[in-house]
C-alpha cells in the first residue's frame, strides 16, 4: 500500500508530549513552537493527530501550538459515566489546559466536534479563549429547539447518525467488530474523495448518515479500492488512527452524542448568545456539516459580528484540516496574523 501524499508530510520531530492535569481530568498534550499560545481540538473519530499539518505551521510563523486528545480519546482520561462527556466538563478541560501550561488566553480551533466545544469555550470564558477558529461545523446559537427532535427530524424515514450514536453499546457493537475496516469507511466516505466516489459509481444517496431500521450506519459507507488510500492519509497515518481506538475503544467519543439535550439544558443561559471574539470558519464544499449549516453560515453577520472571514474550499469534505491542509494553515495564518 502507498506511503504517498498529495501534501508533504509534516515534520514532528519537534514536537512534545506530555499529560497536564486539566482541574482533575488528565489530558494529553502535544506542543510545539513558541509564542502566543494557539489549542486546536479535534472531533470525532479523530485525535491530537488530526492537526499534524497545523501544529508545526502555526508553531513556524511564531505561535505556541497546541492539540489535545479530548477528554475519551487517546492518552487524555476517559471517565465512565456518560454526563462526565457533557459540554461544560470539556470547556473545564479547556481552561485547565490553558492554565497548566501557564498561559492566560489562547485562541481556540475546533473541528468538527471540537468546533462546538470551542465555541461553547469562548462563549463560557471569553477572558481566556480571546479568538475562535471554527473549522466544518458553523456556529449555531442555541435555540428553543431540542437537539434530539432536530435530530429526528433530520432523519426522516431513517435514524439521523446522532440518534443512533444515543445508545450505549449499540453503535460500539458495529464499530469495533472490525474497527479498522469501519474507520476506513468513515474516513473515506465523509471525504471528498468519497462524495466523488459514489458520484462516480451513479450513487445519489447523499451518503451514509442515515441508518435504515434494523441497518448499521456503514451499510452506506465506500471504501477505496484495495491497495489505495486517500491522498491525504498515508497508510502510517492510518495505522495510528487505528492502533489508538483499537487501545480505548470507541465509547469515549461517541459519549459526546450522548449529551447532546444535557448540553442544551446546561447552556439555557446562552440561548442566542453571539460570538464576539474574532472568529474565522472554514468548511468543505462537500462536507455535510457545512452543507447542513448554510442557514447559520448565513447568520454569520449576527451570531459572529467580529468574524474575519467565512471560506467555503471546492471539493473538500469533512476531514478539512487533513484534505485541505494547506489552504487551511494558509487562512489560520491570516486570521492569526489579523489578531
Amino acid at each position: 500500500m502507498s506511503e504517498s501524499y498529495g501534501t508533504t508530510a509534516p515534520d514532528l520531530s519537534g514536537v512534545k508530549h506530555y499529560d497536564v492535569d486539566a482541574l482533575g481530568t488528565r489530558i494529553h498534550v502535544a506542543e510545539v513552537g513558541e509564542g502566543p499560545m494557539v489549542l486546536f481540538v479535534h472531533g470525532f473519530p479523530e485525535s491530537w493527530y488530526s492537526w499534524r499539518h497545523q501544529l508545526p505551521a502555526v508553531a513556524a510563523a511564531g505561535y505556541r501550538a497546541v492539540a489535545i486528545d479530548v477528554r475519551g480519546y487517546g492518552r487524555s482520561s476517559a471517565p465512565a459515566a456518560v454526563d462526565d462527556y457533557r459540554m461544560v466538563r470539556h470547556v473545564a478541560d479547556n481552561v485547565g489546559v490553558v492554565r497548566a501550561l501557564g498561559e492566560d488566553t489562547a485562541v481556540i480551533v475546533g473541528h468538527d466536534w471540537g468546533a462546538p466545544i470551542a465555541w461553547s469555550s469562548a462563549l463560557l470564558r471569553p477572558d481566556i479563549f480571546t479568538a475562535l477558529g471554527l473549522v466544518s461545523v458553523p456556529y449555531n446559537a442555541r435555540s428553543d429547539f431540542k437537539p434530539s427532535a432536530a435530530f429526528r427530524m433530520m432523519g426522516g424515514d431513517k435514524e439521523f447518525y446522532i440518534e443512533y450514536f444515543q445508545q450505549p453499546g449499540r453503535a460500539e457493537a458495529e464499530m469495533e467488530v472490525d474497527l479498522p475496516h469501519w474507520l476506513l469507511g468513515m474516513y473515506f466516505s465523509a471525504s471528498g474523495d468519497g462524495v466523488r466516489a459514489r458520484q462516480a459509481s451513479g450513487d445519489s444517496s447523499g451518503g451514509g448518515f442515515g441508518v435504515a431500521p434494523g441497518g448499521k450506519l456503514s451499510d452506506n459507507f465506500v471504501w477505496p479500492e484495495e491497495g489505495s488510500w486517500p491522498h491525504w492519509m498515508a497508510e502510517s497515518d492510518f495505522g495510528y488512527y487505528t492502533s489508538e481506538f483499537t487501545r480505548t475503544g470507541m465509547s469515549g467519543g461517541l459519549n459526546r452524542y450522548r449529551n447532546v439535550d444535557r448540553d442544551w439544558e446546561d447552556m439555557a443561559a446562552f440561548d442566542g448568545a453571539a460570538i464576539t471574539q474574532p472568529s474565522l470558519f472554514v468548511g468543505g464544499e462537500v462536507d455535510g456539516p457545512t452543507v447542513w449549516g448554510a442557514g447559520s453560515i448565513a447568520k454569520f453577520g449576527e451570531t459572529m459580528p467580529n468574524l474575519h472571514k467565512s471560506v467555503i474550499l471546492d471539493g473538500i469534505g469533512h476531514w478539512v484540516q487533513q484534505e485541505a491542509a494547506a489552504e487551511l494553515n494558509a487562512e489560520l495564518l491570516d486570521f492569526l496574523a489579523a489578531l
